[in-house]
């Protein structure tokens, strides 16, 4: 039985969405009806880049996106954005 992968082309980068925030930190929880988009995920694949534009971020990085950026897919029962790296803001870092 073989496995479907994901597998981006030029500069393109799949992304798993962070769950939104459940409370505020005041301790208010927040509705499903009210809960804003998530824009911030985990990179799950990234694609070879441009020819003269390597590609910045690499599986695992946590990022921040535009809120309207990627356009949203199922795969397996999970939901995925695929974007352009241009359209993420910022890598996030632990530190």
């Amino acid at each position: 039985m073989s496995t479907t992968t994901f597998q981006p082309i030029n500069d393109r980068v799949v992304i798993k969405p962070l769950p939104a925030e459940e409370m505020t930190k005041g301790g208010i929880i927040i509705p499903d009806t009210a809960k804003e988009k998530p824009q911030q995920g985990e990179v799950v694949a990234v694609g070879p880049g441009k020819q003269d534009h390597p590609m910045t971020v690499k599986t695992g990085d946590r990022i921040l996106y535009g809120k309207y950026a990627g356009q949203e897919v199922s795969f397996n029962g999970d939901e995925y954005l695929i974007m352009r790296e241009d359209d993420i803001l910022v890598i996030l870092n632990d530190n």
